[in-house]
């Protein structure tokens, strides 16, 4: 199905996803870091904001919600089991949900670990996760609420979709996790191939956000805890997949 697909940077290192049904003209906006940048892409490219879609509620990801909805009148969608804490929700949803933006239908997944009630949103017609502070280039998002069990059973939900997912997650913090990947996985040629092009596109001002899910799932560590690579670095050869993922996410915590 035809769609347009626009990341918006926002704040320092923030991103925001315009997602443009063509057939329908509907147009979602996933997460609402600040509003400024969000109402320019919509003027230039003409649309109309039909839907919100509110990952979490970490402020950098919702603040700029009441400036855009001063302007464009669209349905909020977000976590039933987050509401008591985020803006009004006119959507509740919960996994196993869907969500339909015209033609195009986003499945719900509970992808909590970074807090307790974070959702992804996939849309399999455009080969796209939205996964904010989940999984991230390169990384995961700090557990600020749950624990690395839950961020790891997340990360599985997100590690069997199509591996041309485009994974749409929320900061530009692909320098510093590729940095912190290459000392638990030294010796992985594709990692150290990556680092030196997030380097290179950093330097050239570019963003290094979305990115592919084969990509992560070659080069991101915390993908990988089953690589007898990183287990043999950490000394944990004989280690569950979510031992080592803890590990990892400990270490990476402490980096």
């Amino acid at each position: 199905m035809p769609f347009d697909l626009i990341t918006i940077p926002c704040l320092s290192d923030n991103y925001a996803y315009l997602l443009h049904d063509e057939a329908t003209g509907e147009t979602a906006c996933i997460d609402v870091p600040e509003a400024g940048p969000i109402k320019a892409a919509l003027e230039d490219h003409g649309w109309t904001l039909s839907q919100v879609w509110l990952t979490h509620h970490h402020w950098d990801h919702v603040d700029g919600l009441a400036d855009l909805l001063a302007d464009h009148h669209a349905s909020v969608v977000g976590a039933a089991a987050d509401a008591h804490r985020m803006p009004e929700l006119n959507v509740p949803v919960k996994e196993g949900d869907t969500v339909k933006l015209g033609s195009l239908t986003a499945q719900i997944l509970d992808v909590s670990g970074h807090t307790v009630g974070h959702i992804a949103f996939y849309v399999p017609d455009a080969n796209a996760a939205f996964t904010a502070d989940s999984l991230m280039a390169l990384g995961c998002g700090r557990l600020f609420e749950g624990t690395p069990a839950q961020m790891w059973t997340s990360m599985q939900k997100l590690m069997v979709l199509p591996g041309d997912t485009t994974i749409c997650s929320g900061h530009e913090y692909t320098a510093s996790n590729a940095k912190f990947a290459l000392t638990v996985d030294p010796r992985n040629a594709a990692l150290i191939s990556r680092a030196k092009a997030v380097e290179d596109a950093r330097a050239k001002g570019q963003p290094t956000v979305p990115t592919q899910l084969s990509t992560e799932l070659q080069t991101n560590p915390f993908l990988r805890p089953a690589d007898p690579g990183i287990r043999a670095t950490l000394g944990m050869p004989d280690a569950s997949d979510s031992e080592v993922f803890a590990e990892i996410r400990k270490r990476k915590d402490n980096f």
